[in-house]
């Protein structure tokens, strides 16, 4: 057996036509969908970029106890799993996020890995001049911003693109090895995360009458631009989702061409998706996390089960579940600390694997779904606290944690899944994105069968006195840390 995952990031599932768009051409989607099993009701567990990126390898939530983060020396790794049972496992990818310090152990846990160089502001590209930057929305004048135009020269144009040079590198994978069995095979793109740095040829495809500041990369924060500055940057995406069609259609053609469909695995996934201007925000983490963000797309193609081809799947699942369903194929038993479940049987027969997912942000809300009805716990405080990580690699996204937090460790006993490891336990001061608390927005209850779009929050005692039983269920089983009960003003 072989097995293929062709990761996109910040893709949103209502921009697909499988998923019932009609105003973005996804014609490779479409494909996909006709020869794999289209997941509707699969969701984000921890959010945002790295955090799931740990679900994949983990096959477990880490949002209770630790922001975004390296993988932990106790932390199990699907791809090293893979390896240790003979399972080769290569990673390609454009995710500049992976080779900062708050990701750098994660592509090591493959056999070999390739790193295309690029994408938003990777320091790549060396210019003492400021480039030229034209005026634009959003007020950016960070070195995000600075870096990410001195290295859009290098990527104009759709051969020169970091996602077109990752697709190029998996195909080439794919046929210097088409003839060997037993490997996993990792293509990771960047797209469509945002700013939507897209070929002309496909920002052709999306026309509008826009001709104000250049608007390709919303800030994370309220909606304050006009309606026709809306719609020119969801073009601006669109065009970019387009532009993944087109390389998912490179992967579905050497499928094709080389007959993998009867013993390769291919699962085609996202981290989670963006605002585009819905419930007046744009982008993920600052406001509670609506289904345009959580509510996830998800394609699976098992050769073991060619009876499924075309079919829809109703059952909850997350993202926790595909590194155990990676492990199955190779008939390797997931580790004990893996908390997600197998998919063969979900695809097979649409049998239900779990009663309702947890999900969410470290220090935001804390949400639960049952599928139908979904929860936005709000923390009881506007300070939020109390809040603490739980480490022993103390790393933020792009820097070291701070001699502010560095002075208050404390040594904590073991949690059930490190392993007989002690940890760090470091006062959290906030979500470095979040100007505003998670408490300002308040507790959200919604009911997705009248109100799919999440627009009229519901009061109903009796649903959400179930729906905290289901989550409080499931933080015990993810053996949350006690304060994050006193902080949601929940009974452990």
């Amino acid at each position: 057996m072989k097995a293929i995952m062709v990761m996109f990031d910040s893709l949103n599932r209502h921009m697909l036509s499988p998923y019932g768009c009609d105003d973005v051409q996804t014609p490779n989607f479409n494909r996909l969908a006709q020869r794999a099993v289209t997941f509707e009701n699969c969701y984000v567990g921890s959010m945002p970029c790295m955090p799931a990126r740990r679900e994949l390898h983990t096959g477990r939530l880490n949002f209770l106890h630790r922001s975004w983060s390296p993988l932990e020396p106790y932390d199990d790794s699907m791809p090293e799993i893979l390896s240790e049972n003979g399972i080769y496992s290569h990673l390609i990818t454009d995710h500049y996020h992976y080779f900062e310090n708050g990701g750098a152990t994660y592509h090591t846990r493959y056999d070999t890995w390739e790193f295309v160089r690029g994408q938003e502001g990777d320091p790549w590209k060396g210019s003492v001049k400021d480039p030229y930057i034209p005026p634009h929305i959003g007020g950016r004048s960070n070195n995000l911003w600075r870096q990410d135009w001195v290295n859009r020269p290098y990527t104009a144009g759709i051969k020169a693109h970091p996602q077109a040079l990752t697709f190029d590198l998996g195909l080439e994978f794919i046929d210097k090895n088409k003839k060997s069995d037993d490997w996993f095979l990792q293509v990771e793109v960047f797209d469509p995360h945002e700013p939507f740095f897209v070929p002309e040829d496909f920002r052709k495809m999306y026309p509008d009458d826009y001709n104000g500041p250049h608007f390709d990369w919303p800030d994370y924060k309220r909606v304050t631009e006009s309606h026709n500055e809306i719609e020119h940057v969801k073009n601006e995406y669109r065009a970019l989702v387009s532009f993944c069609d087109h390389q998912l259609g490179r992967v579905l053609d050497i499928m094709d061409e080389l007959e993998l469909w009867k013993d390769t695995l291919l699962i085609v996934n996202t981290d989670h998706g963006f605002l585009l201007g819905e419930h007046d925000w744009w982008a993920k983490c600052v406001m509670p996390f609506y289904n345009e963000i959580a509510h996830t797309p998800l394609f699976i193609w098992d050769p073991r089960f060619p009876q499924a081809a075309g079919s829809r799947r109703k059952s909850l699942v997350q993202t926790i579940d595909l590194a155990p369903t990676v492990l199955d194929l190779f008939g390797i038993s997931a580790p004990h600390d893996m908390q997600g479940k197998s998919l063969d049987q979900v695809i097979s027969s649409d049998k239900q694997i779990r009663e309702a997912a947890l999900f969410g942000l470290h220090g935001a809300h804390v949400n639960c779904t049952d599928g139908r009805y979904v929860y936005m716990r709000a923390p009881i405080r506007p300070e939020n606290t109390p809040l603490y990580n739980y480490t022993i690699m103390p790393m933020h996204m792009r820097e070291r944690f701070s001699l502010r937090e560095l002075r208050e460790i404390e040594l904590c006993e073991p949690f059930a899944f490190t392993k007989g490891c002690r940890l760090l336990r470091i006062p959290s001061f906030g979500i470095p994105e979040l100007d505003l608390s998670p408490y300002d927005f308040g507790t959200l209850l919604y009911d997705l069968s009248v109100d799919p779009k999440q627009e009229h929050p519901i009061k109903d005692q009796t649903t959400e006195e179930r729906i905290i039983r289901l989550m409080t269920k499931l933080m015990k089983e993810n053996d949350a840390p006690v304060e994050q009960y006193e902080r949601l003003g929940l009974t452990q």
